[in-house]
């Protein structure tokens, strides 16, 4: 098997862990969660047409009509819509509700990356790192107008044209690039997660293969030895699926954590905490 072209550290301790993504080293990284260590990182869109095989040559049209097709009836549903030639703030908004696009959530956490990683892991996790800045190293017409866009910063819709221009330089599945970027209106689960996105040129390659070797950067975590502990911290900051996802349905799923939890006991050694009454089973 060949080498991974990136760095790849491994932590079975969560302390060790967390000591290093609180370092100034990773200081303005994008970060995302996954709960295999095995998955690489393909969007939605491609984990889908690979899996039912859809022809390479139909995946332009195909995604294209994809958009189409919610543009044309989400007006439906929705109170405010995006402007329709803003095709990065649409595919944020069918990622949200669940639609495959090419687009792989990113959060500027790297603690909201790890509760994703091993909130519901049973082996290992893994928390990839990206450098935005870094992404690219190649003096091509279309890097020469990507900008890596914050929520923050005021920026001209001229600078956000690989976004404006989406059916150009990546619809097409021709640019072995990589962009990262939130859309000028956020929702409300991006801001609770710190969101970003990373959209690729290509869909065929995982994001790990298209950006410089040093741009990226792969943390393999042991949920068996170190996810206890990282949880109850992570609870502890408030994290958890009812914060990550407002609304009722990250409240619901939260509910699954609590089996884990008690202020007064620990449920898992049965072990009462000091100072706390507990009835008798």
């Amino acid at each position: 098997m060949d080498s991974p072209k990136y760095k790849l550290y491994r932590f079975s301790a969560w302390e060790e862990f967390r000591q290093v993504i609180e370092s100034d080293e990773y200081k303005g990284w994008a970060f995302r969660g996954q709960a295999n260590a095995d998955w690489p990182l393909y969007s939605s869109l491609s984990r889908y047409l690979m899996a039912y095989q859809v022809h390479p040559k139909a995946w332009p049209p195909q995604e294209s009509r994809i958009l189409r097709i919610f543009k044309r009836k989400a007006h439906l549903l929705l109170d405010h819509l995006p402007d329709d030639e803003d095709s990065f703030e649409w595919l944020a908004l069918m990622q949200h509700h669940g639609a495959p696009t090419r687009l792989l959530d990113f959060s500027w956490s790297p603690f909201v990356a790890t509760f994703f990683a091993v909130e519901r892991a049973t082996s290992d996790a893994a928390v990839w790192a990206l450098f935005p800045p870094g992404l690219s190293n190649r003096p091509m017409r279309i890097f020469e107008r990507v900008r890596t866009l914050r929520a923050s910063q005021r920026v001209r819709r001229a600078e956000m044209a690989p976004w404006v221009e989406y059916e150009k330089d990546f619809l097409p599945n021709r640019n072995r690039l990589v962009v990262a970027g939130e859309p000028h209106r956020m929702n409300q689960r991006l801001i609770a997660q710190s969101g970003t996105f990373v959209m690729p040129g290509v869909l065929d390659a995982p994001i790990e293969e298209l950006v410089p070797e040093a741009a990226v950067v792969k943390f393999v975590l042991d949920s068996r030895t170190m996810r206890r502990r990282a949880m109850a911290e992570l609870y502890h900051m408030n994290m958890s699926n009812a914060t990550l996802f407002p609304g009722l349905d990250g409240l619901a799923r939260s509910l699954a954590y609590e089996l884990e939890f008690h202020w007064a006991f620990d449920p898992v050694s049965m072990e009462k905490r000091k100072g706390f009454y507990v009835e008798r089973w």
